[in-house]
């Protein structure tokens, strides 16, 4: 954690509006709900659900990449990419058991089967939600490993959603529940401290140099 004397400097290089920006957003970010796509090749469906995840106050998304690493396209995330974490796996094994480890029940999106729609999902523990690739869908291994299992209601001929119109569906309802229920959804004080020193870096132009800069006039005065 970066020492407070040079937060501090560091925070002068920002407006004041973009200071309380950074608080306000932060009081209202959560990774009681996370989300994670498989396999999603198709570059513009990643990044709308990055785009979706900071709409609706998701911290982090997880990106499953077995085949090849795709880029995020800043483009349509429209800067999201900067305030949202991604994490990426290369199996996902590891990345369930990362999720299980933090304390994550996995819920498999599918149109499919035995699931519960937005409004019904438990959502009391820490949930991943789970989005599969395009036409395909999720692996069995995540739909076999799956805690639950997550739909929206469909009423007409089609029977699948864009996987970035599902992930923005299911994060509208479900954010706005988490909300309202009464659940200690919020980031910890140490995660929100980390956060504005992460997002106030990423805003001031050369942060390194500034950086070296304090820190040799510290030690030479």
């Amino acid at each position: 954690m970066m020492d407070a004397d040079l937060f501090a400097y560091l925070e002068d290089f920002l407006t004041p509006r973009r200071r309380e920006l950074f608080k306000d957003i932060l009081a209202r970010r959560t990774k009681h709900i996370t989300v994670v796509t498989e396999g999603v090749y198709q570059l513009h469906n990643t990044s709308a659900v990055v785009r979706s995840c900071d709409i609706f106050g998701i911290q982090e998304l997880h990106v499953i990449e077995e085949i090849e690493g795709r880029r995020i396209d800043k483009e349509i995330a429209m800067g999201a990419q900067k305030w949202v974490d991604v994490i990426r796996y290369d199996s996902v094994e590891s990345c369930i058991a990362t999720l299980r480890d933090q304390g994550y029940k996995i819920i498999a999106t599918t149109p499919h089967g035995e699931a519960v729609g937005p409004k019904k999902l438990n959502i009391t523990q820490k949930i991943a939600l789970f989005f599969g690739k395009e036409g395909d869908g999720l692996s069995d291994y995540v739909m076999q490993h799956a805690d639950a299992h997550l739909t929206i209601p469909m009423y007409g001929f089609t029977e699948s959603l864009n996987i970035s119109v599902a992930a923005a569906i299911s994060l509208y309802e479900l954010s706005g529940r988490l909300r309202s229920e009464g659940i200690n959804w919020e980031l910890t004080a140490d995660e929100i401290k980390q956060k504005r020193i992460d997002w106030t870096l990423k805003s001031i132009k050369n942060a390194d140099q500034i950086i070296d800069r304090f820190l040799e006039d510290r030690n030479n005065g």
